[in-house]
């Protein structure tokens, strides 16, 4: 999957289904890091052209807690209700 930057790659996959910045960083063969370093580029880029960057929240295993409105993109580290580390990274798909 070498078809132009690696945001339009991004962008591509995005709009094949939801994934996580685990999966997007194995399907196009980078860091997650570098995942997560251009997602805020390429929410941009989608609003500019009229389309939203859906995010489906982390939440906690253990005990369902939801992160609702978080503005990062990288996965929680510990649940503020039950400190515990079993957390569901949040996904991501265009709409």
């Amino acid at each position: 999957m070498n078809a132009g930057t690696i945001r339009q790659q991004i962008m591509a996959v995005l709009k094949e289904g939801e994934w996580g910045v685990r999966e997007l960083s194995q399907r196009l063969g980078v860091a997650e890091k570098d995942v997560i370093t251009h997602l805020p580029y390429v929410q941009r880029s989608l609003a500019g052209s009229g389309t939203p960057l859906v995010i489906r929240e982390a939440f906690c295993w253990a005990c369902g807690f939801t992160f609702k409105g978080r503005g990062r993109f990288t996965r929680p580290g510990r649940c503020p209700r039950c400190r515990r580390t079993r957390i569901e990274p949040p996904a991501f798909h265009v709409a």
